[in-house]
């Protein structure tokens, strides 16, 4: 008997197959079997697999709970390999519990009691900003607090300290910035 493919096969297979075509998240979750972790496995392949699936941060056409898949083609991805060994003592030192929210391993989660707490390692400092795989830079998290934590800034410049930045940043950094907003925003 074959093996069912899993639900990231299904979403790589149903986002090649409807290449340039935005889906919503109600049908990536039926894509994905119903499962709740259905949009940890579009960011894996995104992450992982290097697939650039856009969504409302990258283009100001798409909508919160939009996605789109243009180009079939991955580009490298970073490597995620945390060892054994370094996953092991960083769950030691942080006591077994999310280092955002508190949840204790194995517990009923204090945001979802339907849900039993599993810690996952996640970066201080995201690969995608520079982040290195060290201990140092390395946190246990529950898979509720990790699964909104991706490349998060907790605070938004405002538009004047955004301006500082972008005019002490090099000539290269700032037209590579403009290259990005003319891909964000293409009728503008």
């Amino acid at each position: 008997m074959a093996k069912k493919p899993g639900a990231r096969a299904r979403l790589r297979d149903h986002f090649l197959s409807n290449i340039g075509r935005k889906m919503d998240a109600s049908e990536l979750r039926e894509v994905a079997g119903g499962i709740s972790e259905w949009a940890r496995r579009v960011r894996e392949l995104r992450s992982e697999e290097g697939y650039q699936i856009l969504t409302h941060n990258d283009l100001s056409e798409l909508r919160p709970g939009e996605y789109v898949l243009n180009d079939p083609k991955p580009v490298p991805a970073f490597d995620r390999s945390i060892s054994k060994e370094a996953r092991a003592y960083v769950l030691d030192r942080n006591g077994f519990t999310c280092q955002q929210c508190g949840a204790v391993a194995g517990e009923p989660h204090p945001y979802d009691p339907t849900r039993h707490t599993r810690l996952q390692i996640g970066h201080v400092i995201d690969k995608s900003q520079g982040g290195s795989d060290d201990t140092s830079n390395l946190r246990a998290l529950c898979s509720v607090c990790n699964e909104g934590a991706a490349n998060l800034t907790l605070d938004r410049p405002s538009l004047h300290k955004l301006l500082v930045q972008v005019r002490r940043a090099t000539s290269d950094d700032q037209r590579e910035l403009l290259r990005w907003l003319k891909t964000k925003f293409p009728k503008i």
